[in-house]
């Protein structure tokens, strides 16, 4: 395929496929084409509700030749096996966080897209939503000096009150590190560029827990990784950042504050599109709101992004790179709390461009 929208097709029906139905949906760059899942009937259920013409298994929805993207929704254990699967038919991948269980298996990942000639992309993409779009404007355009110390933190109780299935949240692959940490590291990455070296400390406050709400309320199942993270992050040339990852605190807390030589700035959510962003001056007495620019459309624009950058043949920027290099971020992580050292970090990224002044997701502009 050369011109006209990207046909797209999804993998995984289960509740994060709602926000990329909707969304793809409404892009009128894209086609929404297939949605294949496990549970054939339930694939068949959600395709209806989002009229999504083809449904049924994975096989099923690769057989479709005007399918080019296939958006990888599935289970963190079998983002690698279904990826692989994907670019062995042929087709570009966008896969949910995080790219795969781990580097070796990132790195078949990559390494079959890049025999093939294929594309890999990987959530999250809020960094290219106006709330942190604007905090790449603010920070190149020198409003705070040269970047100094990072404060960043993603705080609660856990997922198990509100998930009807969050066992997932705890198996390897899970966790705040890997269920959070993406939001919080791609982020920084796409503001402050690749991380050097890292070092942490983890720990686990219980071996089991309680699924709180649907059909398995009240069922026990097991902690099988750290729920409480603390990292240490060392951009080179740039900031250095603290950082806390955690399903074991009563004080809910989404932050992310730069401080610069000139001044500081207060992001928001990494896990939302929006605002508010703040920031301050030396001699402020308190925080100023700035204005946003840029889409708030929601998830699937980094897929919005690779469709169009498939057409231009230009680089995409929710790419398999950045998160590869933000898997070997929490993987490093992960093994720092482990053995009580520093860890190097042997991949490197460029911090992705800005969008484009006036980017409108729901612009026509393939034909």
């Amino acid at each position: 395929m050369s011109n006209g929208p990207v046909g797209v097709a999804l993998v995984g029906a289960g509740v994060i496929s709602g926000q990329y139905l909707r969304n793809l949906s409404a892009f009128p760059d894209v086609r929404v084409l297939g949605l294949a899942d496990l549970d054939t009937e339930r694939a068949a259920e959600v395709a209806r509700e989002h009229d999504v013409p083809v449904s049924g298994d994975l096989a099923t929805v690769l057989a479709v030749p005007e399918v080019e993207i296939v958006v990888n929704l599935t289970v963190p254990s079998a983002h690698a096996a279904v990826a692989l699967e994907c670019l062995g038919a042929g087709k570009h991948v966008y896969g949910e966080k995080p790219l795969a269980m781990n580097m070796d298996e990132a790195a078949k990942v990559m390494a079959q897209a890049a025999e093939r000639g294929l594309r890999v992309g990987g959530a999250p993409d809020t960094f290219l939503g106006a709330g942190l779009q604007s905090a790449l404007h603010a920070l190149r355009s020198g409003l705070i000096g040269e970047p100094v110390a990072v404060t960043a933190a993603t705080q609660s109780l856990g997922p198990e009150s509100w998930h009807p299935s969050p066992e997932f949240f705890y198996q390897p692959g899970g966790g705040p590190l890997f269920d959070l940490g993406p939001y919080y590291l791609t982020a920084l990455v796409s503001l402050l560029g690749p991380v050097a070296r890292v070092a942490a400390g983890t720990r686990r406050a219980r071996a089991q827990r309680v699924v709180g709400s649907g059909p398995k309320q009240g069922t026990v199942f097991p902690v099988d990784v750290p729920t409480h993270v603390n990292a240490l992050l060392d951009f080179p040339g740039s900031a250095t950042a603290a950082a806390t990852f955690s399903f074991d605190s009563a004080v809910n807390r989404r932050m992310i504050e730069i401080i610069g030589s000139e001044g500081a700035l207060s992001l928001p959510d990494p896990n939302t599109f929006e605002g508010p962003l703040l920031a301050r001056g030396p001699h402020d007495a308190d925080w100023r709101e700035l204005p946003l620019s840029g889409t708030t459309a929601g998830r699937g624009i980094g897929v919005l992004d690779l469709a169009r950058s498939l057409r231009a043949g230009t680089p995409h920027r929710a790419s398999g790179e950045l998160a590869g290099h933000v898997l070997e971020l929490m993987s490093a992580i992960a093994e720092s709390g482990e053995r009580a050292e520093f860890r190097p970090v042997a991949t490197s990224v460029s911090a992705p461009e800005p969008l484009p002044e006036g980017w409108d997701p729901y612009a026509a502009t393939l034909s």
